[in-house]
């Protein structure tokens, strides 16, 4: 949904008068927890040693939902903070309000083209010119293996979705539930885009979730697709529904599941409970997906402010987080790895090494996608009407996969009106 579409007036200038002092950046975020908070401190230093002051405007809600609320209620009023946290084709939106900053000078100087994959810099412009800067990369397209689990079943960890089923049936058979899993809508769409770029591509994932391309929705490929998705529900427990999904984490570090399917935030709850990867737990690309990457990724616009002093601020701000020292410490705290392609990863874990080093490699394959379910390949609208598509299909038995593909079509053309 356009800004435009609910009320925003883009009359106003933001040529106003501040109240804060002009040393101070005010940076809007929803990093209120665990390693992110301890990321936003070190931020904070990085800036504040450039001699700003840092104006902390946190809203809590691990998905921002809350903090775009509040955020498009400061622009309405004419008093946009000066950075606010703001990811994918929402980049796009607010750059067509003609309220963000231009910061392609910072960006032309630091060479962002080069360190940037180009899949990655063209979400952080607007019409050709730098408003965002990226913060990390998640890679959302990982299974996490308990290898106890898998050793008691006489399983193998499964690189095609063939051998997926073959492995859920050995720990089903073992009395394991073989995939903690988590029935929320978001969780669902996690693990359908997976089973879509494992058994259709990533230029067919490209065609179906970033262009939208009726004949690929509605096609045999993603009716496949629709059928995997579904099938795998049977390998999950009774409590799967409404589970949240740290609760599926904790039940493959516990040995209660075989496998889960999500980004690798997932990590964080390995890591907490004091587990190293490739002893106690597997990271692995989902089934068919080893040369292929689902990208979600952090990142920091800034809007247009009448004022020398905060535009420097700005400016030095988007310097710091794609600074090498920023980018190492924050992604070791949050689990995900760093954008910027130049970066050492001596100090990072195994399951981060891989996911650098495929990032890298998708990049230069062109198989480095845009997660759907993570609200990186389209708008929120067109977002929610495959969410409620995927997630009716996997709930209702009734609704075939045929009529899904078909109801999804639909479902995406009705929200471009909306």
């Amino acid at each position: 949904m356009k800004l435009s579409k609910i009320g925003l007036s883009i009359a106003f200038t933001l040529g106003f008068s501040m109240a804060a002092q002009a040393a101070d950046v005010e940076v809007l975020h929803y990093w209120t927890s665990g390693g992110e908070a301890k990321s936003v401190v070190e931020l904070k230093k990085l800036l504040e040693s450039k001699g700003h002051t840092w104006k902390d405007f946190a809203v809590a809600g691990g998905g921002g939902e809350s903090a775009m609320t509040v955020l498009k209620s400061r622009v309405v009023s004419g008093n946009p903070p000066a950075a606010a946290q703001i990811k994918g084709p929402s980049i796009q939106e607010w750059g067509e309000e003609g309220v963000l900053a231009n910061i392609d000078s910072v960006a032309k100087a630091e060479g962002w083209d080069e360190l940037l994959p180009s899949v990655v810099s063209d979400v952080m412009k607007h019409e050709g010119k730098y408003v965002a800067v990226p913060v990390n990369v998640h890679r959302v397209n990982w299974m996490w293996a308990n290898p106890a689990v898998f050793k008691k079943a006489g399983a193998t960890i499964p690189t095609t979705w063939d051998e997926f089923f073959v492995a859920a049936d050995k720990i089903k058979a073992a009395g394991i539930t073989a995939v903690a899993h988590g029935g929320q809508p978001w969780q669902d769409a996690t693990t359908f885009e997976s089973v879509v770029l494992g058994t259709a591509g990533a230029d067919f994932y490209k065609k179906a979730f970033v262009e939208l391309d009726p004949k690929a929705i509605n096609s045999p490929q993603m009716i496949e697709a629709l059928e995997i998705f579904r099938k795998i529900k049977q390998y999950t427990d009774e409590g799967a529904p409404g589970r949240d999904w740290n609760l599926a984490t904790t039940m493959v570090i516990k040995g209660e599941a075989g496998m889960q399917f999500m980004g690798d935030w997932a990590k964080g709850e390995f890591t907490s409970a004091g587990k190293k990867p490739g002893v106690d737990y597997i990271c692995a690309p989902a089934p068919g997906t080893a040369k292929d990457f689902t990208f979600n990724i952090d990142s920091f616009v800034m809007f247009d402010l009448d004022n020398k002093e905060l535009q420097k601020g700005q400016d030095d701000l988007a310097s710091t987080i794609l600074s090498p020292k920023f980018q190492e410490v924050f992604n070791l705290n949050k689990g995900s790895i760093p954008v910027r392609l130049n970066l050492s990863m001596e100090k990072f874990d195994d399951c981060a090494k891989l996911s650098s080093t495929d990032f890298v490699e998708s990049a230069k394959r062109d198989t480095l996608v845009p997660s759907m379910a993570h609200g990186m390949s389209t708008f929120s609208a067109t977002q929610g009407a495959i969410y409620d598509t995927v997630t009716e299909f996997y709930n209702n038995d009734k609704v075939t996969a045929k009529q899904a593909a078909a109801k999804m079509v639909k479902a995406i053309a009705a929200a471009a009106d909306y």
